[in-house]
């Protein structure tokens, strides 16, 4: 059976902790100690889960995950959402217990309230948990406690303690999962040939690593600097239920219960630690903002924007005149944009998010020339933001000087080597000059970082056939080509050994 569907109905029953079920387990699982003895000790892995699963076993997964990730039509691509996220999560990685494993982070378009964790650093949230956030504290507080499900390797210990029943199982629930946002009713089929017995057993046993990843996020938290009540208020507001977005999916197969006693746990932990405010950074609320804008009709978000600047109702004003904007441009209507630009540039900080809003309003009326001077003075301010580096190259290639998008994105591929939009843009440049052999390489490189060596493969063979390259050009292809069989050699091997 493929990796990438046992570990998606594996991780998907068993990891996602915040999705909308909020009734209570049958079984409560260990009792908690009261705040004079609160148990932080956390359990020992062993060796017997890395047997099952090793730390390589793990990656290798974790970039077949991200390889469907780069192509998902449900993923957010936006640059300025994915960046800021990577930027958050990464902050409370640098803060955990684990600083070598990778994390990707990516953004579900999906308006219910959830956040999964799975092998190899991967965890995805959903639009519609960072809008049902109040702060970036409890934002941040999902996000730890989706890193400890990962630092504490909780997939492997639950596949060496069910490998059996887990593998006998796992199709008819990979089965259901897959169906139950396209037909609720075939999944439900789908569910009668799974074990039920065996379902109940992987939720028993996961409980603990939803009570072990609540203690790990929560010191994660702590040490990164934000506000540790954030946690318990979160969960407190996820267990009222009322703004959940129900979902299509059995309840029981979504997520495990978010039980009391677990938000008592929070609440008592953190009653011991010193009282931390933290304000909300600018970037969290133009982000929620932007997804607002983005959200349903236009016109129905401009609406709510402009209503709630009329009468005050707000967290933070600069994000709803620019939430404002983002819905006027969405609606093209450039006037309105401009209007909002204006307010933003008298009435708030220099902040990239605005110069690329700028940038994109200059785009959108046909003024190249405006558009092309606000790109260089936003990347004069924040010379390594991706959403200013990517219009700009796009600015450089709809004008037809792609020497101009090649030399840009070279100077900037130093800070993001793993880009692989940047190769994109250089292999339309290099079509542009019919240069073939470097357009090639240019899209092999793009595969491989979106983590799909075949399509790599078949991009470096046709660059090794071109007959437009000088000898370096080509030694460099031929030589790529040879690693990249060698890493697809040893993919099928890792894949012999956990089929």
């Amino acid at each position: 059976m493929k990796l990438k569907t046992i570990f998606l109905a594996i991780l998907l029953a068993a990891n996602s902790v915040f999705a909308a079920n909020n009734t209570e387990p049958a079984i409560s699982g260990k009792p908690y100690s009261s705040p004079t003895t609160l148990d932080t000790s956390l359990p020992d892995l062993g060796d017997v889960s890395q047997t099952v699963l090793t730390p390589q076993d793990e990656q290798r997964i974790g970039e077949q995950i991200m390889r469907d990730v780069a192509v998902s039509d449900d993923v957010v691509q936006d640059i300025e959402v994915i960046d800021y996220l990577n930027a958050l999560g990464n902050r409370l990685v640098a803060a955990s217990s684990d600083k070598q494993q990778k994390f990707n982070f990516f953004v579900v378009q999906d308006n219910s309230i959830n956040a999964f964790a799975m092998p190899g650093g991967v965890v995805g949230v959903h639009t519609g948990l960072i809008l049902a956030t109040n702060s970036e504290s409890e934002l941040a507080s999902v996000l730890g406690h989706e890193i400890g499900h990962v630092t504490q390797h909780h997939m492997a210990r639950m596949l060496a303690q069910q490998k059996k029943d887990l593998f006998k199982n796992i199709g008819g629930i990979a089965l259901a999962l897959l169906m139950a946002r396209a037909n609720p009713e075939l999944a439900n089929g789908a569910l009668a040939t799974a074990s039920a017995a065996t379902v109940q057993r992987q939720l028993d046993y996961t409980r603990e690593h939803e009570r072990e990843a609540d203690r790990v996020g929560l010191s994660i938290l702590d040490a990164a600097g934000f506000d540790v009540r954030a946690m318990p208020a979160f969960f407190t507001n996820l267990q009222q239920g009322t703004r959940f977005t129900e979902g299509t999916a059995p309840s029981f197969l979504r997520t495990h219960p978010l039980t009391s006693e677990r938000i008592a746990d929070m609440a008592n932990r953190v009653e011991t630690m010193p009282y931390r405010q933290v304000a909300d950074s600018l970037d969290f609320q133009l982000v929620r903002a932007k997804l607002r804008a983005s959200n349903g009709l236009a016109q129905d978000a401009i609406d709510q924007f402009q209503n709630n600047i009329k009468e005050h109702r707000f967290a933070n004003e600069t994000a709803e005149h620019y939430g404002l904007a983002v819905a006027m441009l969405r609606k093209n209507d450039l006037t309105g944009a401009q209007n909002q630009l204006q307010w933003l540039r008298k009435s708030a900080v220099k902040n990239a998010f605005i110069e690329s809003l700028d940038a994109h309003i200059q785009v959108a009326r046909n003024n190249p020339q405006a558009a092309a001077s606000q790109y260089a003075k936003g990347l004069s301010l924040f010379p390594n933001y991706r959403a200013l580096i990517y219009g700009y190259a796009e600015h450089f290639l709809a004008i037809n000087q792609p020497d101009k998008a090649i030399k840009l994105v070279q100077d900037k591929q130093a800070q993001y080597p793993d880009d692989a939009y940047f190769y994109d843009i250089l292999a339309k440049a290099y079509t542009a000059k019919n240069k073939n052999l470097l357009r090639f390489q240019a899209q092999g490189e793009s595969y491989f970082r979106q983590y799909n060596l075949k399509k790599a493969i078949e991009q470096m063979e046709l660059a090794t056939k071109a007959k437009d390259g000088n000898f370096y050009e080509q030694s460099i292809v031929e030589a790529r080509l040879k690693e990249l069989h060698r890493l697809e050699a040893n993919e099928k091997l890792a894949d012999e050994r956990l089929s």
